[in-house]
């Protein structure tokens, strides 16, 4: 009797537990598309299979490359680290910015654009001197800078992938997670002029705002929504000025970064396999706290698998390339230099490319 009335005691202490421990999100339903898994354009394959790997030497988060007017590679770090490939294939420190930079796009006045999740929008002069262009928005605090591309006459475009969760109060990592787990609209698509100083907001209520590229005919944006498995096209010249289509919907992971390739193509990086427990959960908001209630270790999280994606204007397929073995996991995207294919990723503690284009 009295282990039957100590297990309902912890039975009901459980459920409030579940139902009422203060979080910090405060998940929305919506309909999750149907995931369809790795069936046509993204049908399994090992075509990653020959890839080199080269050791960071205990460096961690080769989140994004960027490659010069002169064909130097250079990626960012987790620990605030912008480093250099040599010609040699050696590495070198470029700068540290202190924070966490994420994405990398060269002006064409030479200077390195820096989304750094902690700082905001910086620039890195050839030398190596950081400024920041700017670490707000309308007043609004820009709080977790994402990725960044830049138009021939200067112009910056870039994510801010969460206005409600901070990558430094929570961690980049951990605070992608809450808001991809709330759903609630908090990322939004910010321009910078480098003339006026000023910066505006061009999009907004995205889920988990991401990879930004503008097109090569540069008309228009695309920009990668992580939390719809979707990637969205912002018109910025033409008729449809100002105007927000999805370019491709129902993606089978989570899409990370997007770069412009050598052949009007884009690189598209999937960082996890969508989470089949994230989808049956979409619809109910309730259950989705209760889980960010549990420990770490029982709620959904990126999964090994490695996968980029070319893609062209119109939103096709052109080559989808995969590593189901884990060679090289968790990656966030791609960058053309030379003979070569670079693969950024978020948590691995090596670089990885393949010679291009693949036999």
């Amino acid at each position: 009797m009295r282990f039957g009335l100590t297990l309902l005691a912890f039975i009901g202490l459980g459920a409030v537990y579940l139902s009422f421990w203060p979080i910090p999100i405060d998940a929305k339903a919506w309909q999750v598309p149907q995931d369809m898994g790795y069936v046509g354009d993204f049908e399994k394959n090992n075509r990653l299979s020959s890839l080199e790997i080269i050791s960071l030497n205990g460096e961690e988060g080769p989140e994004d490359f960027a490659v010069n007017a002169q064909g130097q590679v250079f990626f960012s770090l987790l620990g605030g680290k912008i480093m250099r490939i040599g010609e040699d294939g050696s590495f070198s420190e470029f700068v540290n910015t202190g924070g966490r930079p994420l994405g990398l796009e060269f002006a064409p006045s030479g200077e390195l654009i820096v989304a750094d999740a902690f700082k905001g929008l910086l620039s890195v002069s050839p030398s190596g001197d950081i400024s920041l262009l700017t670490d707000s928005v309308l007043g609004s605090k820009i709080r977790y800078a994402d990725d960044v591309d830049v138009t021939s006459t200067g112009e910056i475009y870039f994510s801010d992938a969460s206005t409600k969760f901070p990558a430094e109060s929570y961690g980049t990592y951990q605070a992608s997670l809450l808001d991809i787990m709330e759903h609630g609209g908090n990322g939004r698509v910010i321009h910078y002029s480098p003339i006026t100083k000023e910066s505006r907001i061009i999009v907004s209520g995205l889920q988990f705002a991401n990879g930004i590229s503008v097109t090569h005919d540069e008309s228009a944006i695309l920009i990668n929504e992580t939390g719809t498995y979707s990637v969205l096209k912002h018109w910025i010249k033409g008729e449809k000025a100002g105007q927000t289509e999805t370019l491709i919907s129902n993606l089978p992971g989570f899409p990370d970064n997007i770069n412009k390739g050598s052949n009007q193509n884009y690189w598209l990086g999937l960082v996890s396999p969508r989470s089949k427990a994230l989808d049956l959960l979409a619809p109910f908001p309730f259950l989705r706290e209760a889980v960010q209630r549990l420990p770490k270790v029982l709620r959904p999280k990126a999964q090994h698998y490695g996968h980029v994606v070319s893609i062209n204007d119109r939103g096709e397929i052109l080559l989808s390339l995969q590593d189901p073995e884990d060679t090289y996991s968790y990656t966030t995207g791609a960058a053309e230099s030379g003979p070569w294919l670079y693969l950024s990723s978020l948590h691995e503690r090596r670089i990885a490319r393949v010679k291009y284009p693949l036999k």
